[in-house]
């Protein structure tokens, strides 16, 4: 059980009767949660156990062949994707950091997905942009510095599959969104990303309160 909400709406309570109330989480993610945990505060990077089985099941029905992630930090939301992909499935993640990445590539071990899995250390949109002309990306996870949101977006849209889905997190930002005397650079990335997807007409959208926000779109 979680010892604290990784979602600012939810008490601890709350959170771990979602948890109980849900499929349970196996030894590689327990393994990993505590492996990341070592890692001190920056261990809230880490998607929510029950967010991680919303990814399994999103790769699952959508019967993506071909995923991305974008932040990739040690490999929990990652794990997720990989085990919800078809034999034949790839997932591409980019990433800029060895030290985090390198505990993700254990952990994929562990879970036997390691075959399934492409890491790229190298800014997203260079390892997007890098891309033979014909890809098609069925599922797309964005989850890294919030200043680029925008361009991490556009960049996997033009390559999306009709009816692909992006999914992105820390949409509500742990409630600054609506803050006014938040104006860090953050919080003011993710407040303009926000009203560019609502405003974007390539794609159904619904944002969802999901940990921390999860925003999914659907390309026409």
């Amino acid at each position: 059980m979680a010892d604290h909400p990784k979602s600012f709406v939810l008490s601890t309570e709350l959170h771990n009767y979602i948890l109980e109330h849900s499929s349970p989480i196996d030894a590689v993610q327990e393994w990993l949660i505590a492996r990341t945990g070592e890692l001190g505060p920056i261990s809230m990077m880490q998607v929510a156990p029950e967010q991680g089985w919303f990814l399994t099941m999103l790769t699952r029905v959508t019967r993506a062949k071909f995923a991305v992630e974008i932040g990739t930090f040690t490999g929990y939301s990652s794990l997720c994707i990989a085990r919800g992909l078809g034999p034949n499935g790839r997932l591409l993640c980019c990433d800029v950091s060895e030290e985090w990445t390198s505990i993700a590539r254990e952990a994929w071990e562990r879970a036997g997905v390691d075959d399934r899995v492409e890491l790229r250390l190298a800014p997203a949109t260079e390892t997007l942009g890098a891309l033979p002309a014909d890809t098609v990306i069925d599922l797309a996870f964005i989850d890294a510095d919030k200043p680029n949101y925008a361009a991490y977006y556009e960049a996997v849209l033009a390559r999306l599959a009709p009816d692909g889905i992006i999914a992105v997190d820390n949409v509500l930002w742990s409630g600054a969104v609506l803050n006014k005397d938040a104006n860090d650079e953050n919080t003011q990335a993710i407040r303009a990303f926000n009203d560019m997807v609502a405003a974007d007409d390539r794609v159904d959208k619904v944002m969802l309160p999901i940990a921390d926000g999860l925003t999914l779109c659907r390309k026409k």
